[in-house]
């Protein structure tokens, strides 16, 4: 019998034997069985999907070293380039990048339906699963979607969730802090927190991460406040030298290692993969400032107009993309920043360029 065949036999049993009720999860169930179980009635349109991926469970912990916050290609009419973002993950995974971030805000996330999430997770799964972590953005304001997201990236292979402090609401501290709990407390991925007040508008405090960190199903942190001083302040209030901190900044990245952090989740990585893991895993750390220090002016002119449009034009003209169109409301680089950022390009050595 079919794999199909079989699942409607089991529902048309169930039915018969005990009605809708017949689906109800037990109290001891986990979230994810409880998932299964509501939607029972669906679960023939489930089998044939990739939703339930084989591999799903093997988690690969996430790495110290550089974490590209990798970016969405499009193709000329708008949709998402599978084909290059298959080749630009199986380059990463060859140039030694340590880490795989889909689906953060350098990749358009928030303009991505679900089908196309789910393809961009299907695709990293295929190329990297069991080579390289994978750690994918699902956070946002609603906990619900944060909850369905980080679900779908559970049963589709991921690695790891990267969760970012609800923007736009301004939650309290306590909100924050319990934001991060129930994301942790649902049991799929571990999570990696991302406080980001420059986007969020809410800064989470060193003594509200250490809080979070103190679940263990919260491995990291994701510091783009660029204020170095954090990182000790924030090993002093939790001490763990297995939890995770990378700098979301990729212009004091260097000196975020230098002073006590693990790596970094970094726009700049979708250039100079290589580089970029160089510099963050160095141990000679005299070594890795002196490679640092001629992306100084790459590093701050990917951000000369709204990420990822100056990142997606220097990998268009490194012949990366086809296309640099970011989906709206961005669109592609203000022509008048694009002198500069050749300049960056040949200081850096980036290839290919013209």
């Amino acid at each position: 019998m079919s794999t199909t065949r079989t699942i409607l036999y089991i529902c048309a049993t169930v039915l018969l034997l005990g009605g809708s009720e017949a689906f109800t999860a037990p109290p001891s169930s986990n979230i994810r069985s409880s998932l299964v179980s509501s939607t029972a009635c669906n679960v023939v349109a489930e089998a044939v999907s990739p939703l339930y991926a084989s591999n799903a469970n093997e988690l690969l912990p996430m790495r110290r070293g550089s974490s590209v916050a990798f970016i969405t290609p499009f193709t000329q009419d708008n949709k998402i380039h599978e084909s290059e973002i298959r080749q630009l993950i199986r380059w990463h995974v060859e140039s030694g990048t340590d880490n795989l971030c889909l689906l953060g805000t350098t990749a358009e996330a928030a303009c991505l339906t679900m089908e196309e999430r789910a393809r961009i997770i299907t695709i990293g799964v295929e190329e990297a699963k069991g080579k390289v972590p994978l750690l994918i953005g699902t956070g946002t304001i609603n906990p619900v979607h944060v909850k369905e997201m980080t679900m779908q990236a559970k049963d589709l292979g991921a690695d790891a969730a990267l969760v970012v402090a609800p923007y736009y609401v301004k939650p309290p501290q306590r909100c924050l802090v319990q934001h991060m709990i129930d994301a942790a407390d649902w049991d799929l991925l571990p999570i990696v927190m991302y406080n980001i007040p420059g986007r969020s508008v809410v800064d989470m405090t060193d003594e509200s991460l250490a809080q979070c960190a103190e679940h263990p199903n919260i491995v990291g942190l994701k510091d783009a406040t660029g204020d170095l001083s954090r990182v000790q302040r924030f090993r002093q209030l939790h001490s763990d030298p297995n939890f995770l901190l990378y700098s979301g900044d990729d212009s004091t990245s260097c000196e975020f290692i230098n002073q006590g952090g693990d790596g970094c989740i970094s726009v700049t990585a979708n250039i100079v993969p290589d580089r970029m893991h160089e510099i963050m895993t160095l141990q000679e750390r005299s070594q890795a400032t002196a490679l640092d220090a001629p992306l100084q002016q790459l590093h701050a002119d990917l951000f000369s107009d709204a990420n990822p449009m100056p990142a997606k034009w220097v990998m268009e003209q490194m012949g990366l993309l086809s296309s640099a169109q970011c989906r709206k409301p961005l669109d592609r680089m203000d022509a008048a920043l694009e002198p500069a950022l050749r300049q960056a390009m040949q200081n850096d050595n980036c290839y290919n360029t013209t």
